[in-house]
């Protein structure tokens, strides 16, 4: 009976098994690639974030400028 059973789980072993796990982390890595509605609303959220940073900063040399013209060069 053990040698029955010998052959199909050999088979199984050596090719279906591999396909299988490679067909499933492909499936799973492709998956996870993909934006959710939440890491979609994050970025736009750190988009918002960076521009108010740029412009903040954009403002703070202007008024640098203004106070102390000789500030970029004393870096």
């Amino acid at each position: 009976m053990s040698e029955l059973m010998f052959v199909p789980v050999v088979l199984f072993l050596v090719i279906v098994a591999p396909i299988w796990l490679i067909l499933h982390y492909a499936t799973r890595n492709s998956a996870s690639k993909r934006l959710t509605s939440k890491d979609e609303s994050l970025i736009e959220d750190l988009h918002e974030n960076a521009r108010r940073m740029e412009e903040r900063i954009h403002n703070l040399e202007r008024i640098l400028d203004a106070d102390a013209p000789e500030w970029r060069s004393k870096s």
